[in-house]
């Protein structure tokens, strides 16, 4: 994987739309990810048959035994690295695996199969199955040979696997939608809470499942925030994602596209400020592209405050206490991720401990590491990926 880096993120970034610094970083990371349960499967050996302690007489042996045939059903916004997110732990486990990458971005997982050949990986242990989901996606989650489903995707979609798996019972792990906070107080630095805010929500073209997107912002710094907020996403290059410097590419398909502008018609029509954003760039006169969006004068009801909208918008609201905050972050029936920024560290710990979301930030947003265990509440999903688990 590393040795076909460039190759690979440059695929990555014609196939899905991301800025391609982005996608190399990302090739980075689906190298880590396989170094890193390379070395829980070595460890794994180690702890085979360990004893358990019984009373005198009895003696017992764990022994961990691969769960057999896994499907993985992966999404288009990291379309490599979720792939090796299920991947490498699953080859780290001994099991065999049936990948079936999403419809609209499939290319650089088949360059993961060719990638395996080459290797030397057996045949028929990672098997990669491309088509939509009605026609590849659900019979894997039914198929009685199949011995689990993993999924990352849309909270509706998770809805129709769970649904398939249930007649045969094989357990099934969700990674689901999100419409995470992230709360910001008046103790902060300016500047550095604005790149975070932003990064948090327009990273990857705002097509993140864990995507800060609704910002809650202290009273006392909101307009000197917002003001700034607005100035930097005006500065932030929005261009063909292999241009130098990019920093927003296009969303990935058509009907994303069109989604997306429907959202931000939504929220206006239902009172909200369209502060910056909502439109396709006067640059570029082809191809899906949104500027960054900050949406205010939002009330708790609005869509926009409600559904995950998975692109480049961000919706705003003001709070006056650390309870007011507490209650709008977690005023989502998602909870996959939240962020806190503040330069106090008692009240960073008491929110992280309050938010109910299954990941939580401190003084940043988006910073994912595959040492820790990675999974939502609520409508979110259930069970855990990456770390030692």
């Amino acid at each position: 994987m590393i040795e076909r880096k460039s190759d690979l993120a440059r695929l990555e970034a014609l196939d899905c739309g991301k800025p391609l610094d982005e996608a190399a970083w990302d090739m980075d990371d689906v190298a880590g990810c396989f170094e890193f349960f390379a070395g829980h499967a070595e460890a794994l050996d180690k702890r085979q048959n360990a004893a358990v302690a019984l009373p005198e007489n009895f003696k017992c042996h764990l022994k961990k035994e691969p769960i057999g045939v896994v499907a993985l059903i992966t999404p288009w916004n990291y379309p490599l690295l979720m792939a090796v997110w299920k991947v490498a732990p699953a080859l780290a486990a001994g099991c065999t695996a049936v990948l079936k990458p999403s419809e609209l971005a499939s290319v650089t997982c088949l360059e993961l199969g060719d990638v395996c050949k080459e290797i030397g990986l057996p045949s028929g242990v990672l098997n990669i199955v491309t088509g939509l989901g009605h026609e590849a996606g659900a019979p894997l989650s039914s198929h009685p040979d199949v011995d689990k489903v993993a999924f990352t995707g849309s909270y509706a979609t998770g809805q129709k696997i769970m649904v398939a798996a249930a007649p045969t019972v094989k357990p099934v792990t969700l990674e689901l939608g999100g419409k995470s906070p992230i709360v910001v107080f008046d103790d902060v630095d300016i500047d550095k809470a604005v790149e975070w805010t932003l990064f948090g929500c327009f990273w990857t073209n705002g097509q993140i499942c864990s995507a800060t997107s609704r910002l809650l912002i202290h009273k006392n710094i909101a307009k000197e925030f917002i003001d700034r907020m607005v100035a930097w996403s005006k500065n932030i290059k929005v261009s063909d994602p292999l241009e130098e410097g990019c920093r927003l590419g296009p969303v990935v398909s058509e009907g994303q596209y069109e989604k997306i502008k429907k959202f931000v018609a939504n929220a206006k029509s239902e009172g909200a400020t369209i502060l910056t954003g909502g439109v396709r760039p006067k640059h570029l006169e082809k191809g899906f592209f949104i500027e960054p969006t900050i949406i205010t004068d939002i009330n708790t009801s609005m869509e926009i405050w409600r559904e995950e909208v998975f692109g480049p918008v961000l919706c705003v609201k003001e709070f006056s206490t650390e309870e007011e905050a507490i209650e709008l972050a977690n005023d989502t029936h998602y909870g996959l991720a939240g962020a806190v920024i503040s330069g106090d560290r008692e009240r960073c710990q008491r929110l992280a401990e309050e938010i109910d979301a299954g990941c939580i930030w401190v003084n940043c947003s988006q910073p994912c590491f595959c040492q820790a265990p990675w999974g939502g509440n609520k409508r979110s999903g259930f069970g855990r990926e990456l770390g030692e688990g």
